[in-house]
């Protein structure tokens, strides 16, 4: 459930003024800019960009960048672009990291066949090139095959489940990782093929059959970009309620607080499911994410993240 609130009626002309006398005069007015932005959603947020460039012909987002500075910049600049065009974004910038692809699987792996196609589209249409193209220019080997077979998988969706198939391919995935082979071809076949519905019944199989998840089974091997990215794909695939919980706790427990991580996640999910990622990370760490979040940021960028969050106390 989203964790953003939206008021009854909203006049896109109004926010569109409202934006523009918060950058007027000396300094801009930050807290004008979270009273807006941080309480509308996306097709109020893109309304609103369409309002302001028919009023005033300048661009939004670019007067955006050109006001706000650090986190707090880069926190608005994705919640005000489009969905899918703020996911094409952030593939393109872990593409460019080279050591970031754990981000191109949550994108994969997380959304619906249809939200990952208009993330595609996209991305072609920003960077004039497909999505996979720069997977397989920035990537090598088995790290190539499995990303790209992940951003062009368009799962069924139903709800149906072949029992057989899940305890075969569940015994198949035992059978790989049992001899070490995380590469295998029907590893990553299976992982980019199936379901998620029938991924959940082969995973449950493959934990009933052998006393262990295949995680866990990946934690207790050495430590390597491909391992790694196998573990992130089964995470997502399996809960990504779960996955998320584990990325804001690592960003916020760390030394060193991991900005980048903490605003994805709640900028990506703030209109979906953070309610679910909120309460879970208090079963988990008996702390509210708020309080957490108080602890490690500060200034405007905690405000925004705040009130996305659902609490601007």
């Amino acid at each position: 459930m989203t964790t953003i609130s939206v008021p009854e009626k909203v006049s896109y002309l109004e926010d569109a003024e409202g934006l523009r006398k918060a950058f007027a005069g000396w300094g801009t007015n930050e807290k004008a800019v979270i009273s807006i932005l941080a309480h509308r959603n996306a097709t109020q947020r893109k309304e609103i960009r369409q309002a302001y460039h028919g009023l005033y012909q300048e661009d939004l987002i670019k007067r955006l960048e050109s006001e706000l500075s650090g986190n707090f910049e880069k926190a608005v600049y994705r919640w005000i672009l489009d969905p899918e065009e703020r996911d094409a974004v952030l593939a393109n910038v872990a593409l460019k990291k080279a050591d970031d692809f754990h981000v191109i699987i949550e994108i994969a792996c997380v959304h619906s066949a249809e939200e990952l196609l208009a993330v595609r589209r996209a991305y072609q249409v920003r960077y004039k090139r497909s999505l996979e193209e720069d997977i397989a220019v920035h990537t090598t080997g088995d790290t190539r095959m499995l990303l790209v077979g992940l951003v062009t998988a368009y799962r069924y969706e139903g709800t149906e489940i072949n029992a057989k198939l899940a305890e075969s391919e569940a015994e198949k995935l035992r059978g790989a990782f049992k001899d070490k082979k995380f590469n295998h071809e029907e590893v990553i076949r299976i992982l980019t093929t199936r379901s998620k519905t029938q991924l959940m019944a082969i995973f449950n199989c493959y934990r009933e059959d052998h006393g262990t998840s295949l995680t866990k089974d990946l934690q207790s091997e050495p430590a390597d970009g491909f391992t790694n990215l196998l573990r992130v794909a089964i995470r997502c695939l399996g809960s990504h309620i779960k996955y998320y919980e584990k990325v804001l706790r690592n960003s916020i427990k760390r030394v060193g607080t991991d900005e980048e991580g903490l605003t994805r996640v709640i900028v990506t999910r703030a209109e979906k499911d953070l309610r679910d990622i909120k309460e879970l990370y208090y079963k988990k760490n008996s702390e509210n994410l708020d309080h957490a979040l108080k602890k490690e940021t500060h200034g405007d960028y905690e405000n925004f993240l705040l009130a996305l969050l659902g609490n601007e106390n």
